[in-house]
């Protein structure tokens, strides 16, 4: 008795579809003064950071490894509005909400690849207040200009290759189904969810990103703020701790700003689950308003420093 093994035809074929759709905020009423809301905040983003970064550029005494780190905190964070919120804009306020699946892949690299670099720039700027603080001594020497550029292009490198792989895992999936995008943007969670086939590539994709760009950064930050609290417990005087303290408040102020939304946004949607229109809400609007504040914050700072420059050269001229 012989057995006899049919081996059925397997269509391997890719399905792409041509169009997504992204649904954005639906049945709330107040949506398109959001819209506008984000626009407003956009003009505002694009003033406040150009301004932060003609002053770095023309202030010499700013000139330094950490306002090289503040003013690559500005690009991104120029560059993370100009990626996110033009679109939104466009989308829903001219009611524009179809897009090509090769303009939803660029999108999605480009929104993640920015908000991953805004994470990546406050853990920079953690390490230089740790370095300043926890080894004041060889500051200069360990944290040079040199040194912070290759720095910065090292995450960009990383973080570029890390969301490039993430994009091309989705030119695996099938979309035989539903097209619409629960998101602002072609978010890569709702973009792969609606796939016909295997995705748990893209699922463990999903997590690395998280916990690469998002819990251990943060992992990071705490972990110099923890060092950095036992260095001022060194310090004899109270004046000496203030006066050290007060040069990480702008820092820690962003790390608040940037993280705690995202952090309850992701456990909070593992956690009980989120209604899209609330997790949309608060992914745009820790997407837009960070950009925003980040500036104003050291810019505060930033005129101090000038001011102080004046008055030294002032006191330099009068004594001449």
């Amino acid at each position: 008795m012989s057995s006899q093994t049919t081996t059925l035809p397997v269509n391997n074929t890719i399905m792409h579809p041509q169009m997504f759709y992204i649904s954005g905020l639906h049945d709330i009423p107040f949506a398109n003064y959001f819209y506008v809301f984000l626009f407003i905040v956009l003009i505002l983003t694009v003033f406040s950071n150009v301004f932060l970064l003609v002053l770095i550029c023309f202030g010499p005494s700013l000139h330094n490894p950490k306002y090289i780190a503040v003013s690559h905190l500005a690009l991104v964070d120029l560059c993370t509005s100009l990626s996110v919120t033009p679109k939104v804009i466009e989308m829903f306020l001219f009611k524009t909400s179809f897009i090509t699946y090769e303009a939803c892949l660029a999108d999605m690299f480009f929104v993640h690849f920015f908000n991953s670099m805004q994470s990546l720039s406050l853990v920079i700027l953690a390490y230089d207040r740790f370095l300043a603080i926890c080894l004041p001594l060889r500051y200069h020497s360990i944290n040079t200009n040199g040194r912070m550029i290759i720095i910065i292009l090292s995450v960009w490198m990383f973080s570029a290759v890390t969301f490039s792989i993430m994009v091309l895992l989705i030119t695996r999936l099938n979309f035989c189904g539903s097209t619409v995008i629960n998101s602002f943007f072609c978010d890569h969670g709702p973009v792969f969810r609606l796939a016909c086939n295997d995705s748990s590539p893209n699922t463990i994709m999903a997590f690395t990103t998280i916990i690469l760009f998002l819990f251990v950064p943060l992992a990071f930050i705490l972990f110099t703020y923890l060092a950095i609290g036992l260095a001022l417990l060194k310090i004899a005087t109270a004046e000496g701790r203030q006066k050290a303290l007060k040069t990480c408040t702008s820092h820690i102020i962003l790390v608040a700003l940037f993280y705690t939304p995202l952090v309850v946004t992701y456990l909070a949607a593992y956690a009980v689950g989120f209604h899209p229109n609330a997790r949309i809400l608060n992914n745009s609007l820790s997407t837009t308003i960070p950009p925003l504040l980040n500036p104003i914050i050291y810019t505060l700072k930033t005129e101090e420093l000038y001011y102080k420059k004046r008055h030294s050269k002032l006191d330099t001229d009068l004594e001449k």
